[in-house]
C-alpha cells in the first residue's frame, strides 16, 4: 500500500512539471512568434497577410506540442501504467 502511495505522489509531482513546462514553453514560443511577426510586418507591410497565415499555422503546431504534453499527463493521471504493473504483480 505504501508503494502505491509513493507512485501516486511521484506521478502528481511529474504532472505538475509536465503541465508547468508545457505552459512555459508555449508562452515563450507565442511571445517569440508574435514579436517576430510584428517585426517582419513592420519591415515589409506588403507581406503582412502572407506572414499572418504562416504565423497561424506555426501557432497551431506550437499549441499541438502543449496539448500532447497535457494528454500524456492525463494518461499518467488516469491510466498510470506504473500502478497497473504493481497491482498485477
Amino acid at each position: 500500500m505504501e508503494l502505491i502511495a509513493q507512485i501516486q505522489a511521484s506521478t502528481a509531482l511529474t504532472l505538475g512539471l509536465i503541465f508547468g513546462l508545457a505552459a512555459l514553453g508555449t508562452g515563450i514560443g507565442f511571445g517569440l512568434l508574435g514579436g517576430k511577426f510584428l517585426e517582419s510586418a513592420a519591415r515589409q507591410p506588403e507581406l503582412a497577410n502572407s506572414l499572418q497565415v504562416r504565423m497561424f499555422i506555426i501557432a497551431g503546431l506550437l499549441d499541438a506540442v502543449a496539448i500532447i504534453g497535457v494528454a500524456m499527463g492525463l494518461l499518467l493521471m488516469f491510466a498510470n501504467p506504473l500502478l497497473s504493473a504493481i497491482q498485477a504483480g
